[in-house]
């Protein structure tokens, strides 16, 4: 059809023998049909998923946009106005371009198609650094591109690595990978290859098992690839996978590579160092390490994971507002979601009125970002809330299931809690010892082994022998306020309310 119409543009009528070829032949005929600068502008194109003329232009290195603007006019390229860059070439019409046979004389060689790849990769590069305030659209749209053309051409990474840092800074976690390589290759040979994957990697571990971001992780680092800066980021969140998935051991060991190294990441290492003495128990060496984090280490939101098992929700909370204010203020809105989702999770502890306006909240500020744990964590906070009530177990099964299949501990172990304190309220004491029994055998590696602990505070249950914790200030205190909340929830659902 297109053919047809770039015929008919001629004024030409067009007959039966204009169409006796096979697809790659009808699109060499048209190219035919162009003038020089106009084929140099559908070649350079013919890189890119979606263009405008600035780029075009660039791309095909030409210092004036007229051919472009001819082109364009081409019943081949298709215009959306609503498109970050608003023009692209058909998918098929796209790979025949780059892979036909033209016979013109002035066909590309291989180093012609790497120099105009070299060229858009540093057009968009120029439309990265030249963007405004913290356009995401635009960032992720020149990071897309930008990683296929580097990967295809075996490029140096350039820009490539700042806008890395700019896409996970947010922690929004966007589909990042582009299309397949043409020909089906596989594999990380280069720098651009092992980015891709790394970066592809950290937006799916939202879908997936942690044991199968670990693995991905651990084929990135392993290949060595990366430039040193990049590498740190492949450690630290393998470091987290592990974390999450009970390797306590491996995980403390990429941490302190990373903090050591004092890059970008290492007051997120320090966090990370600081959440993994929390797993076992060592609350105040988490809590020392925990005040001299800063922002960058995100340390109000910290201080408030180490509150809240302590019972301190009063505490808790104020830490999470702090830390979700300071989110807002400095414009990283997976930081904020999930520090609100937190806050959330106290409030359903002691006040469910409260907690649902938290809850709301959280949702809100979920909204267009792909946080797993995060979502999981608003889910329970619910469950809190309705601790003592019929419809406060409705959930559970389905909230035990999920949690299992992302392999994220620390949610399976919270909802475990979540569950101990609705028996508790209920005074099923029978009930809390079988959600012990289910801590006890999800913490038999040591981590967070404490939150049997305090299932055993809510139900009122004795401990045998000394507490797996270190508490800030003493098992006596952190029962105390266990137990007061238990008693005020008892209260409130007797009250009808």
């Amino acid at each position: 059809m297109m053919r047809f119409l770039e015929i008919r543009r001629t004024g030409r009528t067009p007959q039966p023998s204009d169409f006796d070829h096979d697809f790659p032949a009808l699109i060499a005929r048209s190219l035919s049909d162009l003038t020089p600068d106009e084929r140099h502008v559908l070649r350079s194109i013919s890189l890119l998923d979606a263009f405008d003329l600035p780029l075009a232009t660039a791309a095909a290195d030409l210092r004036h946009e007229a051919p472009a603007l001819r082109l364009i006019e081409r019943p081949f390229i298709r215009e959306n106005v609503f498109g970050l860059w608003p023009y692209h070439l058909h998918g098929l019409i796209r790979s025949t371009v780059r892979g036909a046979d033209d016979q013109a004389d002035d066909r590309w060689s291989p180093r012609d198609w790497e120099q105009a790849a070299k060229r858009a990769l540093a057009a968009l590069g120029e439309q990265y650094s030249a963007r405004t305030g913290r356009d995401r659209l635009l960032l992720v749209g020149c990071l897309r591109q930008g990683l296929a053309l580097a990967r295809d051409f075996r490029l140096d990474l350039g820009w490539l690595a700042d806008a890395a840092w700019a896409y996970v800074g947010d922690s929004v976690w966007e589909p990042i990978a582009p299309p397949a390589r043409d020909g089906g290759a596989s594999g990380v040979a280069t720098a651009a290859d092992a980015l891709v994957e790394l970066l592809a990697t950290l937006a799916r571990r939202q879908h997936e098992h942690r044991s199968i971001t670990a693995s991905r992780l651990t084929a990135v680092t392993s290949a060595g690839l990366l430039p040193a800066d990049l590498h740190e980021m492949a450690v630290y969140y393998l470091a987290k996978a592990q974390r999450d998935l009970g390797d306590s051991a491996a995980s403390r060991r990429g941490m302190q590579l990373v903090a050591d190294g004092g890059g970008r990441l290492a007051p997120a290492a320090r966090r990370g160092l600081a959440h993994l003495a929390r797993l076992v128990g060592d609350l105040p060496t988490a809590y020392d390490t925990a005040r001299t984090l800063g922002w960058h280490g995100r340390q109000h939101r910290v201080e408030g994971d180490i509150l809240w098992p302590h019972g301190d929700m009063d505490r808790a909370a104020a830490a999470y507002a702090a830390a979700r204010d300071q989110a807002d203020q400095h414009g990283v809105a997976g930081e904020r979601a999930t520090s609100q989702a937190q806050r959330a999770l106290v409030a359903a502890f002691t006040d469910p009125a409260v907690a649902d306006d938290e809850i709301h909240l959280a949702e809100q500020l979920l909204t267009g970002l792909d946080l797993r744990a995060t979502s999981l964590i608003v889910r329970i906070a619910a469950l809190v809330r309705d601790a003592g009530t019929p419809r406060g177990l409705e959930v559970a099964r389905d909230l035990r299931a999920e949690t299992r299949g992302a392999g994220i501990t620390a949610a399976e172990a919270v909802l475990e809690l979540a569950l101990a304190f609705h028996h508790a309220v209920l005074g099923e004491q029978d009930k809390v010892r079988v959600v012990i029994d289910r801590l006890r055998e999800l913490t038999r590696t040591g981590d967070y082994a404490y939150y049997a602990d305090i299932a055993r505070y809510m139900g009122g249950l004795p401990i045998p022998g000394q507490s797996a914790a270190q508490w800030l200030d003493g098992a006596e205190a952190v029962r105390a306020r266990w137990h007061r909340l238990v008693q005020t929830r008892r209260t409130r659902v007797g009250a009808g309310g």
